[in-house]
């Protein structure tokens, strides 16, 4: 059991998963439905403070690196293009909205990586980013909760 929360948490530290991939985990494994909201949403606000570390303080150096550097440019130019106007234009709310989507592409490492490349103000961003993963997390939780009831 306990193996299954790390598991859980892992998942919602991942790039590869986040919230919505460790709460169903944690849910359709048979853990507590409260125990498992709780912990994948913190986990997953964690990842906005660590981001924002790796972007201030370890990104340049990494830039020196040629393959870095070119995959750096291009998730740059992605999330300025695939979101980067409304984020732009809705600031605070549109960051919501589009780490809030619980899909693949947005969520907190997009919305880290956002906010970093528009340059909005750090408490800021991670507010929005913390909703966003609230919300994110509500619908998951609630989708995977509703799905289970209907194959129960």
């Amino acid at each position: 059991m306990i193996i299954d929360f790390i598991i859980a948490i892992l998942w919602s530290l991942s790039p590869f998963g986040e919230a919505k991939v460790g709460i169903p985990y944690g849910l359709l494994n048979g853990l507590n439905i409260y125990l498992v909201f709780v912990l994948c949403f913190a986990a997953n606000v964690l990842v906005f403070p660590l981001m924002i570390f790796f972007l201030e303080k370890i990104n340049r150096y990494f830039l020196k690196w040629g393959f870095y550097k070119k995959s750096a440019i291009f998730v740059a130019r992605k999330a300025k293009t695939g979101s980067g106007d409304k984020i732009k234009r809705y600031g605070f709310w549109g960051l919501i909205f589009f780490v809030m989507i619980p899909m693949p592409g947005t969520g907190v490492y997009a919305g880290s990586i956002a906010s970093y490349l528009f340059k909005i103000e750090k408490t800021k961003a991670f507010w929005a980013n913390t909703i966003g993963i609230f919300l994110s997390s509500v619908i998951v939780w609630s989708a995977t909760l509703a799905s289970m009831k209907g194959m129960g």
